[in-house]
């Protein structure tokens, strides 16, 4: 990556030591550092990208939606960043083949697998994450972000306060037993993908995918 990735990841931990009352990553060690990997956060704040970004040891490449790319200073920073523009709500090829590219590559890629920013709890898992897994043979990597909630905006990215805390779980693979998988194995691969990183949130974070619930 480039000089701006570098750039940023280091001021990103500047202004964390700054203005952050703690800030902490757990588990870094368990992070590959080769090899096709997709690392699978959860999702309440802009600030996540950054907050992920900053607590790898190697650097990763983002899907953003389209209409943060709108803009000719934000559609150069988060291109120049490593980002690319993703269509929420539909098939979008384009983004897949990007996505694709970079794990093919041995790159690392951050997938959002909720799709969304959540309320604060961990919502639904989307099954495009699971698919493209198996079609790269790309190990999957679980973070539980917590703190960023009140990080309301791009902005407050530069002025990040409060507790800060990225617990980097254990790396892991998933296998189908047919080709292509059927819907219920896809169903079932996001369900563990959601869990692994339920298992990195505090209880109250991790919503339908606390232990003590039924099955999604």
């Amino acid at each position: 990556m480039g000089l701006l990735y570098r750039g940023c990841i280091l001021l990103e931990k500047t202004l964390l030591r700054a203005f952050a009352s703690e800030w902490t990553v757990h588990g870094k060690g368990n992070v590959p550092r080769s090899g096709r990997l997709i690392i699978v956060p959860n999702h309440i704040s802009y600030a996540d990208p950054s907050m992920v970004a900053t607590a790898l040891p190697r650097p990763a490449r983002f899907l953003a939606k389209d209409t943060l790319f709108d803009h000719p200073i934000s559609r150069w920073f988060l291109t120049t960043y490593g980002a690319f523009p993703l269509s929420r709500g539909q098939i979008d090829i384009r983004a897949y083949r990007w996505a694709r590219s970079v794990l093919e590559a041995d790159g690392a890629l951050v997938l959002f697998p909720e799709g969304t920013r959540g309320s604060g709890v961990l919502g639904q898992g989307q099954p495009g994450v699971a698919r493209l897994a198996l079609a790269t043979g790309s190990t999957l990597l679980p973070v539980g972000v917590t703190g960023t909630a009140h990080l309301k905006s791009w902005w407050e990215v530069l002025h990040p306060t409060g507790r800060i805390g990225v617990n980097i779980g254990e790396p892991f693979r998933l296998s189908a037993p047919t080709d292509p998988p059927d819907k219920q194995t896809v169903t079932d691969m996001t369900d563990e993908i959601m869990r692994r990183i339920a298992a990195l949130l505090p209880e109250a974070q991790r919503g339908r995918y606390a232990p003590h619930r039924d099955p999604p």
